[in-house]
């Protein structure tokens, strides 16, 4: 007896749309320099690992938070964003960034968890261009 599998589809577009917003949360708190808009966007116990000009920075968000408020606003910062994975529960979203608050370009690997419907980035994985 063959088993009958059901055609489910088990993530709304609503969900895609609520985690691109959760991380334009990061990209518009960068452009106006605000480490309080851009924490919205992050889980309160949100980690973030990368290199930046060779050294690894990593540790809690608090470390992303500082950078913006030392570094000011982004105002010709340019993103793509893209959802390479996406679950009930979890989402990978891959940020091409060009022109932060220093200049630099990046990377970003934003790891999101949805827990009482609503989504929170809880990780940050970073590769920063040498230009």
């Amino acid at each position: 007896m063959t088993a009958v599998t059901k055609n489910i589809k088990t993530v709304p577009t609503s969900d895609y749309d609520a985690v691109v917003s959760q991380v334009m949360k990061y990209v518009d708190g960068l452009e106006i320099g605000s480490s309080k808009d851009v924490a919205e966007g992050f889980h309160k116990e949100a980690v973030m690992y990368g290199f930046t000009n060779g050294q690894l920075l990593g540790g809690p968000i608090k470390n992303l938070y500082d950078f913006v408020d030392s570094n000011g606003k982004a105002p010709d910062i340019k993103v793509r964003l893209d959802i390479l994975s996406i679950t009930p529960s979890t989402a990978v979203v891959r940020v091409d960034m060009e022109k932060d608050a220093i200049g630099a370009d990046y990377t970003d690997f934003h790891t999101l968890l949805k827990q009482n419907g609503e989504w929170k980035i809880i990780a940050k994985v970073f590769h920063m261009y040498e230009g």
